[in-house]
């Protein structure tokens, strides 16, 4: 029985999902595709969060699409918005009855003599299994579990006689009006929270174990609304878009050449912010410098007001043992809660869990290299989109599909089937994917492919360079190997021993 078969499949029918359809749909409107979604409904992150303040940490005018303009007057936009924006774009582009969900791809195998991969997907209702194939696999599942968040073990945590959420199971029975709230964390979601909780709560405490850099921006852009006055919509938009742009890698830039001159300024537009006398050493200095970890964004000083008012407090300290009334410190104090949110972070899945093969032989991830930050070595026919950790996600989405789109128009155009980035330099050094030192990447990072120490295997983190790689560099560069049908590339299993050699 022959299997369905589709040009290009799609994993993930989240932000990056439907925005690689619309890519694909406008480049390369003779291909026929089809995306496989895990969940019942879409639009991944931004359909699975449901804690209150859920909002974005990158503004709006690159996490937008490039070709869809963000037109509300937010910058900074709550998950319901940011969702409807997503749904929006997939209806209006008819990119809706691509779509499968409830479909949970578990395995793909490439074979080479039919250039094509064979895809294994189970029915999330009936755990039916279903099977097609492709020319193509493009994942765009994210790079976070999505049945779990990450949450330590804490002494005494079965004695709390309140209730202990982790935020990624935010359901509506949880009820945190008047109630003394706890949560545990320093990252984004915990700085949305606080302020979120704080409205209704009787009081919430942000409890650290080490505090995070925290900065804030005006809910809304005042060069957009200028701009929405001035020019047609599009034209504001590109503008507005590429300021945020320039500031990004402008401050990031700073960040890693003058660290000590932006810790000065972050202080300061904090101490600003808080009434005098606050202890902001203590709860706003962290150890490293600006950008080793992600920065924490709040908009209009929302975290900040809900601290000045008195209805939420920070408290830096680590976690001896919950009590039946709440929480005692290490330092001796204890802190009443009826509630605690542990906004401890999330655990990391490449792929989606997913396990590929190439002629047979199981991929190690791990054992792979990443080919301009969105192929891997070894492993033909295939792309993830992968964001940025110091920008926004959709600024690498969209140019990696472009690039996508731009690599099968130039395979259609020579006759080549399939094509496959071969490391073959002993002298490349592997480095480590994401070059973090929060704890969510620090535990499971060494599941990840490398990246290496020199062009087109490092990941520049940088859009600008970026745009010049994966829209104007040359496709046939050397490293990555075209061929026909009927012809094997360079040797699947060769070059996936060359990536663990070049060490």
């Amino acid at each position: 029985m022959s299997l369905e078969h589709v040009d290009v499949l799609i994993v993930g029918a989240g932000l990056s999902g439907i925005g690689a359809a619309c890519h694909l749909q406008a480049n390369c409107p003779g291909k026929s595709y089809a995306i496989l979604e895990a969940r019942e409904s879409t639009g991944g992150t931004w359909d699975l969060f449901k804690y209150p303040g859920i909002r974005s940490d990158s503004d709006m005018y690159t996490l937008g699409y490039s070709f869809r303009p963000w037109e509300q007057a937010k910058s900074i936009a709550d998950g319901p918005s940011i969702l409807n924006y997503v749904r929006a774009t997939a209806s209006d582009h008819d990119v809706d009855r691509h779509i499968r969900l409830g479909h949970r791809v578990v395995r793909a195998d490439w074979s080479s003599a039919d250039a094509r991969w064979t895809v294994e997907a189970t029915r999330e209702e009936t755990h039916e299994s279903v099977q097609l194939t492709c020319g193509f696999l493009f994942m765009c599942t994210g790079y976070y579990r999505y049945d779990e968040g990450y949450t330590p073990q804490f002494e005494g945590s079965e004695s709390f006689a309140g209730q202990i959420v982790h935020p990624q199971h935010w359901g509506a029975d949880i009820d945190h009006a008047g109630k003394r709230v706890v949560v545990i964390g320093s990252g984004a979601t915990a700085v949305t929270l606080v302020p979120a909780l704080a409205e209704s709560a009787e009081h919430v405490t942000m409890l650290q174990r080490s505090p995070s850099y925290v900065v804030s921006l005006p809910g809304e852009d005042p060069l957009a609304k200028l701009a929405r006055r001035l020019l047609p919509s599009k034209a504001a938009y590109a503008l507005v878009r590429w300021k945020n742009v320039l500031m990004t890698m402008l401050v990031f830039q700073l960040s890693r050449r003058r660290p000590a001159f932006v810790k000065r300024l972050i202080k300061r537009g904090i101490e600003r912010r808080l009434p005098a006398g606050y202890d902001v050493d203590t709860h706003f200095t962290p150890s490293y410098d600006p950008w080793d970890q992600r920065m924490c964004l709040v908009p209009d000083s929302d975290l900040f007001t809900a601290l000045s008012s008195g209805d939420a407090s920070i408290v830096t300290d680590q976690i001896d043992t919950f009590t039946p009334g709440g929480l005692r410190l290490r330092s001796g104090e204890e802190l009443q809660a009826d509630l605690v949110v542990t906004a401890t972070g999330l655990n990391l899945l490449a792929l989606g869990g997913m396990q590929i093969a190439v002629d047979g032989r199981d991929v190690e991830l791990a054992e792979t290299m990443s080919y301009k930050g969105m192929m891997l070595s070894g492993v033909p026919n295939l792309a993830l989109s992968f964001g940025y950790t110091n920008a926004s996600w959709t600024l690498k989405a969209d140019l990696t599909c472009e690039y996508v789109c731009r690599l099968l128009n130039h395979m259609d155009a020579h006759g080549y089937a399939h094509c496959t980035p071969v490391n073959d330099d002993p002298s490349l050094r592997e480095e480590p994917f994401i070059d973090f030192s929060s704890g969510y990447v620090q535990r499971s990072i060494h599941l990840f492919p490398k990246q290496g120490s020199r062009v087109p295997w490092r990941v520049h983190q940088n859009y600008a360079r970026d745009m010049l790689s994966l829209r104007r560099a040359e496709l046939e560069d050397g490293e990555l190997r075209f061929a026909r049908a009927q012809s094997l590339p360079a040797g699947p299993a060769a070059p996936l021993a060359a990536a663990g050699a070049g060490a």
